[in-house]
């Protein structure tokens, strides 16, 4: 595993240690950010299930401003914080150890905003739309945020809901991607 592209291209990252996390592979990671534009001028990303950092540090990488990467594994947040030791970007990502749902709560009280959010939760605990509702009940998207959620190919999601609009939609083997564009009605 390793970083694909931007100012931290090749650096390679460690894994979860276990069979507790499911790493996104080199190649879906790519196609994602292909797909996202490549490369940011600024902005804020969240990773609610971010296992070894490696999205999130991706999307620092290519240019987003700051980064949230959170999980509730300890061996997940001390490989978050061993990768990002790697790329020597402390100031740009802050790490929490704790349950996406309450993480959200206290990110809203914070008044924590962001631009693109990544979802790839466990596959048997598929909570996506509930995490969505989550984040647009407590003012935490910018108008016009994107939200990917990773599922296997077998998990159907809604076209669209509440404030949100599927835009893209894309397998890589038992892989799909769903792109979401959040917009304040």
């Amino acid at each position: 595993m390793r970083i694909v592209s931007g100012k931290f291209g090749g650096i390679r990252l460690e894994g979860v240690k276990g069979d507790k996390t499911r790493p996104t592979t080199d190649k879906v990671k790519e196609s994602l950010f292909s797909m996202l534009g490549a490369y940011f001028d600024g902005g804020s990303f969240l990773d609610l299930y971010a296992g070894s950092g490696a999205v999130g540090l991706e999307a620092i990488s290519r240019g987003m401003d700051s980064a949230v990467l959170v999980d509730r594994q300890y061996q997940a947040v001390k490989t978050i914080k061993d990768n990002l030791a790697k790329i020597h970007a402390e100031d740009q990502v802050r790490v929490i150890k704790g349950a996406a749902e309450k993480v959200l709560i206290d990110l809203a009280t914070e008044g924590q905003r962001f631009d693109i959010v990544f979802l790839d939760p466990p596959y048997k605990l598929q909570k996506m739309v509930v995490v969505m509702e989550q984040l647009q009940q407590l003012n935490l998207l910018e108008d016009g945020a994107t939200v990917i959620c990773e599922t296997d190919n077998e998990t159907e999601l809604p076209e669209q809901f509440a404030n949100f609009k599927r835009t893209k939609q894309k397998e890589y083997g038992l892989t799909r991607l769903n792109f979401y564009r959040f917009e304040v009605k």
